[in-house]
């Protein structure tokens, strides 16, 4: 049976009553989020779950890199992150390095759960689809090297 007041036919959604909207628009205007709102969201929801060890791919990762170690620089949460936003819903794409031992099919259900839980709670917006590249594995002794090759060489 189908309602007119329900704007989605996702399992588990919440439904939302066509006369008032989502939330985002109403009588008194309109509410419009920028895609940087929603990556960054998506961002740090990725990276709260263990097994996560970094977002985005070596390139992006050099240049945060860089950028952190600049004074006054900041870390950017939508490393690794894009989205697409429309009027009602957002599609999140992430690329992350996985922590070696974490079974990857547990981990992308995890960062699906809570980067849709966070993002539509905080921003109203139904998330359509995230979709995950695992684009490399931290082993333990690759931070045995990075502490090697940031030791002086001389003295």
């Amino acid at each position: 049976m189908t309602d007119a007041t329900t704007s989605t036919n996702r399992p588990g959604a919440a439904t939302r009553n066509s006369s008032t909207g989502t939330g985002l628009s109403s009588d008194h205007g309109a509410t419009t989020i920028a895609d940087t709102v929603v990556s960054k969201i998506a961002g740090i929801a990725a990276r709260d779950i263990s097994g996560v060890h970094a977002l985005g791919g070596g390139a992006a990762r050099a240049v945060g890199a860089l950028r952190e170690r600049i004074p006054g620089g900041r870390t950017n949460h939508s490393q690794g992150v894009s989205v697409e936003v429309g009027e009602r819903q957002a599609a999140v794409d992430i690329t992350l390095i996985a922590e070696y031992g974490v079974p990857i099919a547990d981990l992308a259900s995890a960062v699906r759960r809570n980067v849709i839980a966070s993002v539509e709670r905080m921003t109203g917006l139904e998330v359509t689809e995230v979709n995950l590249e695992v684009s490399d594995v931290h082993l333990p002794e690759d931070d045995d090297q990075d502490d090697e090759q940031t030791t002086a060489r001389v003295q």
